[in-house]
């Protein structure tokens, strides 16, 4: 394994660290992880929060399977569609490095909300624009590392340790990538309230380091880890929303 493989690696497990640093408990509550996977970091999300009746979302057959097996209830579903559960079903939601794969973000946004439950919280990890490997490679004219350009193959970047990857499945690609502001901006207009803004993962530094420089410097980190609480949306012929990083506490 290269370098960039196991930097790749240890940024994702700091990431992972991150997120659940900023879970808040709901003991004996119920939750939901919006692309769960196999189910394994969902669990740990649970265990972190003090969840008692876990579900998931996961539209891979393979990954729903073994996250039924760890007794995750699972089900398929569209993450671009309506959920399949009630308004106010959830006391936290979770999900990591999947809105990026969606086209409607917006929907997306909007779901969350709405099976939020008014004291709950919510929890999105995705890939940071902003990240200093991102600018850096732009500015040698390669394409960002999240940034994909094609449904079947990784291409354009010769520092990505995955350039050249073939996708083994359709869904992988990466359609949507933000910024720490665009991302709490557009969920403060579907009314989801930023409470809680950190990065994880700081290319080219190993997770030691990257750590200190997230606290110094934040905006520029690998992976945005945002917290939300519900809010008011903004009505779609209204004025713009405010800026959705007014009284944000900082990792």
């Amino acid at each position: 394994m290269s370098y960039l493989e196991r930097l790749f690696r240890t940024t994702e497990d700091e990431n992972r660290r991150t997120i659940l640093a900023a879970v808040k408990p709901i003991t004996g509550g119920r939750m939901i992880d919006l692309g769960c996977a196999d189910g394994a970091f969902t669990l740990e999300v649970a265990r972190r929060a003090g969840a008692r009746d876990v579900h998931g979302v996961e539209f891979v057959e393979e990954w729903a399977a073994r996250a039924r097996e760890r007794g995750v209830e699972v089900v398929a579903a569209d993450l671009g569609e309506r959920l399949p559960y009630d308004d106010e079903s959830f006391d936290l939601v979770h999900s990591n490095q999947v809105i990026e794969h969606l086209q409607g973000t917006d929907g997306f946004l909007r779901e969350i909300r709405r099976v939020l439950k008014p004291a709950g919280h919510a929890i999105i990890s995705t890939n940071n624009l902003a990240s200093w490997h991102n600018v850096v490679t732009l500015a040698l004219g390669w394409q960002p590392t999240p940034c994909h350009v094609s449904d079947y193959v990784v291409v354009g970047n010769p520092s990505n340790a995955y350039d050249g990857w073939e996708q083994p499945q359709f869904g992988q690609q990466h359609l949507r990538v933000f910024t720490g502001r665009a991302l709490a901006d557009l969920a403060r207009y579907h009314g989801l309230v930023l409470d809680h803004d950190a990065t994880a993962g700081y290319y080219p530094l190993p997770a030691r380091a990257a750590r200190a420089m997230t606290r110094i410097d934040r905006r520029h980190g690998a992976f945005l880890v945002q917290r939300y609480v519900r809010g008011a949306p903004t009505q779609h012929s209204g004025p713009a929303p405010a800026s959705a990083t007014a009284g944000v506490t900082s990792a």
